[in-house]
């Protein structure tokens, strides 16, 4: 069991990715603080991933606001006395529409939530995670993060942040035996792509799902399963001497 009593923190965790890294997490032995907007949601995916109630913990908080990140480090730390792992995973893909049409109000959501969050999550986890001289933190971000999208910029924006993020908290944290990486998926079956082909196209979702099949060299959308694979690697002592990388996990589509 690779996280045999090993403390992790996930964001976003009721969503695809989350939901999924917290199985995976959940039989690697890991003890697991899932962290998502509404208890309701984190309640379902808690009594859906079968998990026993000394194995977990649930914290409501919105990653755009500080102080609900220090309370998520401060609970898990209060609970199980250190943090091993945090998967900044939480985000949003906001208002799908050219740049000249994009408001203001999207783009304050998204690079709160999606550069925000990440943002706190590690200068509240490092800390922790410094003191213990050891940890490893993973961010998302996404294909998005490097190349551009007609339609989302801001969601591009956000994205491109975090891989910078991610290099410079490395570099801070390396002497200390902490490490923080990135991952970069593509298109993955979670419902922000349903919200992405709605958005794309009204009213023609399938048609706009095929389409971005048919430019993915692989031919298929990506699996909450395999991207929770890569966090795990990045997230186990087989990656300890990887720190400041973002991995791609797209299909071959950045390749192109």
């Amino acid at each position: 069991m690779e996280l045999k009593d090993k403390v992790a923190i996930i964001t976003g965790a009721a969503g695809g990715i989350g939901k999924a890294t917290a199985k995976l997490f959940a039989d690697e032995g890991a003890k697991l603080v899932l962290v998502d907007l509404k208890m309701e949601a984190l309640e379902e995916a808690a009594q859906e991933l079968a998990l026993e109630p000394h194995q977990y913990l649930l914290v409501a908080a919105d990653v755009s606001k500080e102080e609900d990140v220090a309370n998520y480090v401060r609970q898990a730390k209060e609970k199980f006395g250190r943090v091993d792992v945090l998967f900044n995973n939480a985000g949003i893909e906001g208002l799908v529409a050219p740049l000249v049409e994009q408001t203001a109000e999207n783009l304050d959501n998204v690079l709160n939530v999606n550069v925000k969050g990440v943002f706190f999550g590690i200068k509240h986890v490092l800390p922790i995670m410094m003191e213990q001289k050891s940890g490893s933190i993973i961010n998302t971000s996404s294909i998005a993060g490097w190349i551009g999208f007609p339609g989302i910029t801001p969601y591009v924006a956000s994205k491109h942040a975090v891989i910078g993020i991610t290099k410079n908290a490395a570099l801070e944290a390396a002497h200390t035996g902490v490490r923080v990486n990135a991952i970069s998926p593509a298109p993955i079956e979670t419902r922000m792509m349903r919200a992405v082909e709605e958005g794309s196209a009204p009213g023609k979702a399938e048609e706009m799902k095929k389409a971005y099949t048919e430019a993915i060299p692989m031919k298929r959308y990506g699996e909450p399963e395999e991207v929770a694979q890569l966090v795990l690697f990045l997230a186990s002592d087989r990656s300890r001497y990887i720190t400041g990388s973002t991995y791609l996990i797209d299909g071959g589509y950045v390749a192109q």
